[in-house]
């Protein structure tokens, strides 16, 4: 009688490609979050290097925006280093802090416009690829 393979060729290529998506989500978010460490030094630290635009319906001090961005940031990297070992708390962890990072980049186009856009790109895929990842029951 000939031995049964549990596993066949079609469930390897799904865990492949799952782990691939984890691991992109993993490096996209923790760029992000040390894109926005620095963006928050910067804002905290000088704000002339922003542009100021004075008729805007979400008006914050920059040093305000500059401590959002400092702590999403260190959060969003944290985060990503527990993407590497596949941990459901970082997939949802995952999901929350780059809809966060949308909230605060979205909020301060004003500011930076070309690196919020390109920061919520980011942030979408980051969503995308971890919430199109499914675990089989085993």
């Amino acid at each position: 009688m000939a031995a049964t393979h549990s596993s066949h060729p079609v469930d390897t290529t799904k865990q492949a490609w799952a782990g691939g998506l984890t691991v992109f989500a993993a490096v996209m978010l923790g760029l992000t979050g040390l894109v926005g460490i620095f963006r928050g030094i910067m804002a905290i630290s000088e704000d002339e290097v922003f542009v100021a635009t004075p008729n805007y319906v979400y008006k914050f001090d920059l040093t305000s925006w500059g401590w959002i961005h400092l702590v999403i940031g260190v959060i969003a990297v944290l985060v990503s280093f527990g993407l590497y070992r596949t941990s459901t708390w970082a997939r949802v962890a995952g999901v929350a802090i780059a809809a966060l990072l949308i909230v605060a980049n979205f909020m301060s186009l004003p500011n930076y416009p070309a690196w919020s856009i390109i920061v919520i790109a980011m942030s979408v895929v980051v969503i995308w690829a971890l919430c199109a990842v499914r675990r089989e029951p085993q």
